[in-house]
């Protein structure tokens, strides 16, 4: 089995996870209704998607 001579230093460490931060997620302002959604997704509100009525909701 494979194992290191030396250990990793702590700024090589750093390096290779400097691209694991969660991003958050950035949502937009629905055109119909002006509530924030995610984008490409149906707004929960409205239930519009491109400019059309993709689902029924109460009202």
């Amino acid at each position: 089995m494979a194992v290191p001579k030396r250990r990793h230093s702590t700024t090589r460490s750093k390096k290779r996870r400097s691209h694991d931060a969660i991003t958050l997620p950035n949502p937009v302002l629905c055109p119909q209704c002006g509530e924030p959604k995610m984008p490409h997704r149906v707004c929960q509100s409205c239930g519009t998607y491109k400019g059309r009525q993709a689902v029924q909701t109460e009202e």
